[in-house]
């Protein structure tokens, strides 16, 4: 069986990678008045008093969305967002898996930077981060900035500050073994798409020079 059969069964196996199961256990009435109607009501009124509660009293704090509208899916391009799910599922399995997170897709059917924003700025109350994924450039830096400006939780676009980390990472263990630093050394950078310019950035903080 080729790669490309194996990769095609799994994804239609289950289907899709990701799903929701319950972290608490549901075995009779007891527990049934706890988790819904009426012990629920007894968290909605305190986070009803304060909304950093939600934090403590839901499962918020662990929740991350991946939004995506599809328009730049890895060596895909433009392919939309239903076709980008399969990435963003994935994205979800890395999350659970490395970072014990959890993840859930969010693809939205507009590529306007308005729409995309005003879409993740709703549903803001309910994540705890939002990493924006695989959107196309010059879009997705301004998606970035304007939701960093308007939300209170984190805000991290993968394409860029994921691919910056990882590539000075590597820059930095070369010069390693090369003997030499970031300051002394001439970068070649090949494109500037949002990866591009993000590692430019991210270097040049760490003191590039040329």
């Amino acid at each position: 069986m080729s790669n490309k059969e194996k990769a095609l069964k799994l994804h239609s196996r289950n289907p899709g990678k990701i799903s929701v199961n319950p972290s608490v256990k549901i075995e009779g009435k007891e527990d049934l008045n706890l988790v819904y109607t009426p012990g629920v009501a007894e968290p909605c009124k305190k986070i009803a008093e304060n909304k950093e509660d939600s934090y403590k009293y839901t499962s918020r704090k662990n929740l991350v969305a991946i939004v995506s509208d599809g328009s730049a899916v890895l060596g895909l391009g433009d392919i939309g967002p239903e076709a980008s799910m399969p990435v963003m599922e994935g994205k979800a399995n890395l999350l659970k898996k490395f970072g014990n997170v959890d993840g859930f897709p969010i693809c939205t059917d507009t590529e306007s930077p308005k729409e995309v924003i005003e879409t993740v700025e709703r549903i803001a109350p309910t994540l705890g981060a939002i990493n924006l994924e695989d959107i196309k450039a010059p879009e997705c830096f301004e998606i970035e900035n304007k939701l960093k400006q308007k939300l209170d939780i984190p805000v991290f676009h993968d394409d860029q500050h994921g691919t910056a980390v990882v590539v000075s990472a590597a820059l930095k263990n070369a010069l390693k073994l090369k003997e030499s630093n970031l300051e002394d050394s001439k970068i070649v950078v090949v494109g500037a798409g949002a990866s591009g310019i993000a590692v430019s950035n991210f270097l040049i903080e760490q003191e590039l020079k040329n």
